[in-house]
């Protein structure tokens, strides 16, 4: 039954089997290669060629908005991630990971690199002594911690993770330099579901090689202190490019106490995350040029019991104009400050009854304050506003096979 459960669901879940027509006679194949189902189910042992996982967040939300917080909104049951994941190595040089999103825009293609939103990573990967080579859609080399974190994992998203595109196409370069020394290097599309005329504005250029370029460090200290570091230039439309600094440090304390620190810094020739642009308007029909965004994220855990974890998380973002541009004359001058500093707080408890600890009940609370400057509310922004979530739920990532 776990055989044919698990051939079912890759069959109703693939975009091919979703979108297919009537059977193709000639397909090309050799008589000899079986089905997909033949390959699943002819495994007579587990190997590591093939794992399958079903990543699921699945909660139950009350929530409050509103200048004090206190407006209650109502509650609704959701599925905040449901992914389908499979992975495996073919053999000691060969690798293969596959992702895709269940409950987001499943048949709307990329725009840039004809690729399917709904799936965040397609890649192939290739190992050679101590540098492996990767190729295919796959997850942004960015630093940070919670960046890297299973997405399943997270309650919310500070902003500068929130408004990121994550998973691109490209190609990716890992190079161990020790077994706790990483470098990577990293270049993928910078468009992924979006023409830069109908983001940025009708003026707009596109960038000839709208790529994104980065460099990646992660390091291990002893499994006491881990980095992931990145630096990021991306240049999307020409002439106004986007620099992206992340520096991701994990403190591992005790084995039932942790915590992790990330400072996040963004520079944008043209306002890609489009938070200042929603504030101000379009600058002279196009968005605002020169913005920068900062965050700072922390978390902490502890493992009050081998089965109850309590958290909590706080985050600093700050967003503004680096360099004041426009004309005034126009009615379009962006001066040079801060415009807004949010303010996201999140605690709560957890309870893993399993040993591995792959499945998780969680009850948790989930605040955020938006607060606008002067210079933001001359633009009709609210001094503040907030935003308070209480949520109980389970994430399981749930071994299929």
């Amino acid at each position: 039954m776990k055989k044919i459960f698990a051939f079912l669901l890759l069959a109703a879940l693939s975009p091919l089997g979703a979108l297919a027509q009537d059977p193709v006679t000639n397909s090309g194949s050799d008589n000899d290669e079986g089905s997909l189902f033949d390959m699943v189910t002819g495994l007579k042992t587990k190997t590591d060629k093939f794992h399958l996982y079903l990543n699921t967040h699945a909660n139950f939300n009350l929530n409050w908005e509103g200048d004090g917080g206190t407006n209650f909104e109502g509650g609704k049951f959701a599925f905040q991630q449901l992914r389908i994941e499979f992975k495996g190595n073919i053999n000691d040089w060969i690798s293969y990971r596959y992702r895709q999103r269940l409950n987001k825009g499943q048949y709307e293609g990329g725009y840039f690199d004809n690729i399917l939103k709904a799936i965040d990573i397609a890649e192939v990967g290739f190992r050679y002594k101590k540098v492996n080579f990767v190729i295919g859609k796959q997850c942004a080399a960015y630093g940070g911690i919670e960046f890297d974190l299973n997405p399943i994992e997270i309650y919310q998203y500070s902003d500068m993770i929130d408004y990121m595109e994550n998973f691109m196409t490209g190609v990716r370069v890992a190079w161990d330099l020790n077994p706790k020394h990483q470098l990577q290097f990293q270049v993928l599309d910078a468009l992924v579901d979006y023409k830069a005329t109908e983001k940025y504005g009708p003026n707009i250029e596109r960038a000839k090689m709208p790529f994104v370029y980065t460099a990646n460090w992660n390091g291990n200290f002893g499994n006491v202190y881990n980095t992931r570091w990145s630096a990021s230039y991306m240049q999307e439309i020409k002439n106004r490019g986007m620099w992206y600094f992340a520096f991701g440090n994990q403190f591992n304390i005790t084995p039932k106490w942790g915590m992790w620190l990330d400072v996040l810094y963004s520079r944008e020739g043209i306002d890609r995350k489009s938070i200042i642009t929603n504030v101000t308007g379009m600058q002279d029909n196009h968005c605002v040029y020169n913005t920068e965004y900062l965050s700072l994220i922390f978390h902490t855990n502890y493992f009050v019991h081998p089965k109850w974890n309590i958290f909590g998380k706080v985050a600093y973002e700050r967003n503004g104009v680096y360099k004041t541009s426009g004309s005034q004359a126009q009615g379009d001058l962006i001066h040079k400050g801060t415009y807004g500093i949010d303010y996201l707080y999140i605690g709560g408890v957890e309870y893993y009854p399993l040993k591995d600890r792959g499945l998780h009940f969680f009850l948790t609370y989930v605040g955020q304050n938006q607060r606008h400057t002067g210079r933001a509310q001359q633009y009709g922004q609210p001094a503040s506003y907030y935003t308070n979530m209480l949520t109980c739920g389970f994430i399981w990532q749930v071994p299929l096979f």
